[in-house]
């Protein structure tokens, strides 16, 4: 059976603009999303361009939608899934949040992303690596979690940047 995605793109009648607002708020219900992913979202369920813009700036307006709440709840929930500050920083820009309300919510989320790298590293590989070829698993492993490679060479060591 098609998916319920691909009946209301399919079909003849385009969704009744009026509907729009109800289907974001039920979008909004289930997690926060950022203007450009619930334009998105919108605009797959079959409404126009205009109408999803419309009804995203309308919720933002109210206070149901917002980017910076959406940004800060991303940023908790990659940093206790263990991913660096680039990664987190990627994912807000492929959200399209806007770059003030992304790096406010990397600032204020006040981790300590060497830490981090080094928690990561115990947890998935438990020892430093002993070959070059482990080293390297190593390294592209942390590195695809975001992690710089100051904080990458720190991990692998076992002991953190020395502090300026």
């Amino acid at each position: 059976w098609p998916s319920r995605r691909a009946q209301v793109r399919k079909s003849k009648h385009p969704p009744e603009p009026s509907s729009a607002r109800d289907s974001a708020l039920r979008a909004l219900g289930r997690r926060e999303h950022s203007a450009g992913q619930l334009r998105r979202k919108l605009e797959a369920r079959g409404y126009d361009e205009n109408t999803a813009a419309e009804t995203v700036s309308d919720l933002a307006g109210r206070g149901w939608q917002s980017d910076s709440r959406y940004a800060e709840m991303l940023v908790r929930s990659r940093i206790s899934q263990g991913y660096g500050w680039l990664y987190i920083e990627g994912e807000l820009h492929v959200a399209g949040v806007p770059d003030v309300d992304a790096s406010t919510a990397l600032e204020a989320a006040d981790c300590d992303w060497a830490q981090l790298a080094a928690e990561v590293h115990a947890r998935k590989f438990g020892a430093v690596p002993q070959s070059l070829a482990e080293r390297h698993k190593q390294y592209r492993y942390l590195a695809g979690r975001g992690f710089s490679s100051e904080q990458i060479r720190a991990a692998m060591k076992g002991a953190m940047p020395e502090e300026d």
